[in-house]
This record gives C-alpha cells, sequence and structure tokens, in this order.
C-alpha cells in the first residue's frame, strides 16, 4: 500500500506534465483519453512521424510513447523522434498487444523513474555546490587567518582582516555544524609582535 501511495505521490507531483502519444492505431483516442484521467496528464496524440516532429518542436513532454509497429516500419523516423524528445522520458509500446492497464502501469512506471531521476540529479547539484562554498569559505578564512599573522600590518587592514575572518568562519559554522563532542575554536587575536 505504502508503495502505491508514494507511486501516486509521485504521479500527482508530475501532474500538469504532458504526454506525447505517437501511433496510426485506431481508438487511441479513448485510451489516451481514460489514461489522462487516471495519470492527471495532458496527453496529445500524433497520428506521424511529422506531426510528432512538430509537436516536439512546439513543447516539452515528460513522456514520449511511440508505437513500436511506426519505430519498426520508420526506424530512422525513430530515431530522430528520440533526438528530438528532449528530457521526456522515450517509451516503445507496442499498441496491438498491450491493453490500457499496462499502458497505464508502464507509463505511471515511466513517470516514477522520471521524478526519482530528477531528485537525484537536484541532489547532485545541491551537494556539489554546497561543497564548493564549503571549500570557497574554508580557503577564504586560512587566507584571511594567514595575512593576519604577517608582520607590520597597517591597522586598519588589520581591523578589515579580522571583520573578514570573523564572517567567513560564522558562515563556516553554518555550513558546517559541529560533530557532537567536537568544538574547535580558533582565536582571531594576533600574534604579539
Amino acid at each position: 500500500m505504502t508503495t502505491a501511495t508514494n507511486q501516486d505521490a509521485t504521479v500527482s507531483a508530475v501532474s500538469q506534465s504532458a504526454a506525447l502519444i505517437i501511433t496510426a492505431s485506431e481508438g487511441m483516442e479513448r485510451t489516451a483519453s481514460t489514461l489522462a484521467g487516471q495519470l492527471k496528464l495532458t496527453i496529445e496524440i500524433a497520428s506521424s512521424r511529422a506531426t510528432a516532429l512538430r509537436l516536439l518542436g512546439r513543447r516539452s513532454y515528460a513522456i514520449v510513447i511511440l508505437d513500436q509497429n511506426l519505430a519498426v516500419s520508420d526506424p530512422d523516423g525513430a530515431d530522430l523522434i528520440w533526438k528530438n524528445a528532449g528530457v521526456a522520458i522515450p517509451l516503445q509500446i507496442n499498441f496491438a498487444l498491450t491493453g490500457s492497464a499496462r499502458l497505464e502501469r508502464e507509463v505511471r512506471a515511466a513517470l516514477v523513474r522520471r521524478q526519482r531521476e530528477q531528485q537525484l540529479a537536484s541532489t547532485a547539484a545541491v551537494t556539489a555546490v554546497d561543497a564548493e562554498l564549503k571549500n570557497a569559505i574554508t580557503g577564504f578564512l586560512l587566507e584571511s587567518r594567514l595575512a593576519l599573522a604577517e608582520e607590520n600590518i597597517p591597522p586598519q587592514i588589520e581591523t578589515r582582516l579580522k571583520a573578514l575572518a570573523e564572517m567567513a568562519d560564522r558562515l563556516r559554522e553554518r555550513l558546517v555544524p559541529p560533530a557532537p563532542g567536537c568544538t574547535t575554536t580558533v582565536p582571531l587575536s594576533t600574534p604579539q609582535r
């Protein structure tokens, strides 16, 4: 039950998404309408490669579903469709053998995969920016403390360097919480001359 609930929540999160079905099969409008209602998707149907390419150029889709029979009969056209699908999840299905229940499961699974991949990519990007920011602040703090250790620093410069080092230290404390039981404080005082 939890898995179904999580999948429903994920599909709801991608609601207002659009899907493109590319098939020449008769009666696809009814299947697409049912699928749109179940998954809360906007679904467009293209009956030819030219129509599909025009629609792909007009908007982005969460998923592009290509009829396997069209892909087999026109492999170059299928390649062109996939190249123009952008970030949409490609799904190739034999509509002659696939019922609406299986189509719904396949599309739902693809949308869940897409949502998971987007979350992982977002987490990776945040982690990379976080690490870069922490490294920059650590470098800034180190350089300002090394500058403070220099001899014969004019008092105005020393005051500014202390202020900069304190700001960097406060930022570092916000970004890197101390491990439990491990606290280290480095004084900002300048060495006695």
